[in-house]
């Protein structure tokens, strides 16, 4: 997908503030999408904030983690430090935590190497999300110890 024009605009403004938490959640995920998300990044960064419903911040979440890129994972990680409600906490946490992608070698390879790069974001808070998350994982090198260690 790429940037909504100046006609489609007024359409996902309206779709960002429906009371329909299904229409948020479409358009949370069709944004995630976007070529080009510095452009949306406005609307995506207030479906990941819903108020009126975690399922809106969780699909949105999930589709911008979908990506596999630094860009969406940034999206999610500031949309966390801006976070008050412990339902929104929660569901970009579990997001974050419940990536299946990242259960893979390659994929928390991925995982770490965004997260040094977003440990030096311009922004403070995803750099500090960055390196909250950082500092909760184990390095490969001592899981490949531990289990060497391990007698079974």
């Amino acid at each position: 997908m790429t940037s909504p024009g100046d006609q489609e605009l007024s359409t996902v403004l309206r779709n960002a503030d429906s009371p329909d938490w299904s229409v948020r959640a479409a358009l949370g995920r069709r944004l995630a999408a976007s070529d080009e998300l510095d452009e949306v990044a406005d609307v995506l960064h207030r479906l990941l904030l819903d108020l009126r419903d975690s399922a809106v911040t969780q699909e949105t979440a999930e589709a911008l983690l979908a990506r596999k890129d630094t860009a969406g994972l940034r999206c999610v990680l500031l949309a966390s430090s801006h976070a008050v409600e412990f339902w929104t906490l929660d569901q970009l946490g579990d997001a974050l935590d419940c990536n299946p992608e990242w259960m893979t070698t390659e994929g928390a390879d991925r995982l770490i190497q965004q997260l040094h790069e977003l440990a030096a974001d311009d922004d403070a808070g995803v750099r500090d999300e960055a390196q909250r998350i950082l500092s909760r994982l184990r390095p490969r090198e001592e899981w490949a110890r531990d289990s060497d260690d391990d007698p079974r």
